[in-house]
């Protein structure tokens, strides 16, 4: 014990004044970075769900700007599937986000592609995708859940809700999980956002076919445990390979910090400029078949604590 403090002692020593170095004074230091031009985003994602669909488009801002996006107003969107239906996306209240259809209007279909084209101040840009196939859903189910700490959010005694599904035969199926709760699907921050490459993480996982792993079966469960009476469950979006890189590329910077960061850089795109030198464009088009299923948690059928 005498020589474990005397070994505290002298680590003190060194770290004490070097903590006073790093410590003794703070320079403030304006970082002056060059904006970039403004370029179109994209974020529009369509589903064969009955609903309205929606494409919105802004312009990008400087790293440091924390303000509102600038909407792309008067611009033309237009969606043609494979079979030659055409789709206009139309920005009624001029803020940017382009609509098409009513809450009875099904859009889009299983196996079919789907080509994005947006003209906007003498550009035309271009973006496919198509709807792949989608596992239904078998169960939603919870378990009774006591966390050793209080937690910053949410209860220390709760539940912990997971889904099942079992994914296709036929390697190279891909799935974004989204939760539901009180009747809506929630990804409120990127670092929740949880991808399957077929019942696993990535390719390369001996997955294919099978019932997803425990991980995400549970990734509806995210910020806190579930209380009694919650109504929660599951949306199963399909997902192209290009969408799977893409939702992971905003994963990998969501969570890009610390000792270990590497410089931000700009996610892949699949919105391409028909003119080779032309402005660059950002952000995604994609397009999701859905399975969905919710329940509300009951004590009295809750899975008990392990």
């Amino acid at each position: 014990m005498k020589r474990y403090m005397n070994i505290l002692k002298r680590i003190s020593l060194v770290v004490a004044p070097a903590m006073l170095l790093l410590t003794g004074c703070e320079d403030i230091i304006d970082l002056n970075v060059d904006s970039g031009p403004s370029q179109l985003v994209v974020d529009g994602w369509i589903t064969n769900q009955p609903g309205v669909q929606q494409i919105s488009l802004s312009l990008s801002a400087p790293y440091f700007n924390n303000g509102p996006a600038t909407p792309v107003t008067n611009a033309s969107v237009l969606v043609e599937d494979n079979e030659g239906n055409v789709y206009e996306f139309l920005d009624v209240d001029q803020d940017g986000i382009y609509e098409w259809g009513t809450a009875q209007d099904t859009l889009g279909r299983i196996g079919r592609t789907y080509l994005l084209t947006i003209t906007t101040d003498g550009e035309v840009y271009t973006a496919d995708t198509e709807i792949r196939r989608v596992p239904q859903v078998d169960s939603v189910v919870y378990q009774k859940e006591t966390l050793p700490i209080d937690p910053d959010n949410g209860p220390k005694e709760g539940y912990i809700a997971q889904f099942y599904a079992r994914d296709f035969v036929g390697e190279g199926d891909n799935y974004w999980i989204k939760p539901v709760v009180d009747g809506q699907a929630r990804v409120d921050r990127p670092s929740n956002i949880s991808i399957a490459y077929d019942a696993a993480f990535n390719a390369g996982a001996p997955s294919d076919g099978l019932i997803f792993i425990l991980p995400l079966r549970q990734s509806i469960t995210t910020d806190s445990l579930y209380s009694a009476g919650n109504s929660v469950g599951v949306e199963l979006h399909s997902i192209t390979n290009e969408a799977f890189e893409f939702l992971k590329q905003v994963q990998q910077q969501a969570s890009n910090g610390g000792l270990f960061a590497t410089p931000v850089q700009n996610i892949f795109s699949n919105v391409v400029n028909s003119n080779p030198n032309g402005p660059k464009a950002l952000g995604f088009f994609g397009a999701s078949a859905v399975s969905r299923k919710e329940t509300v948690i009951d004590p009295s059928k809750a899975r008990p604590e392990e």
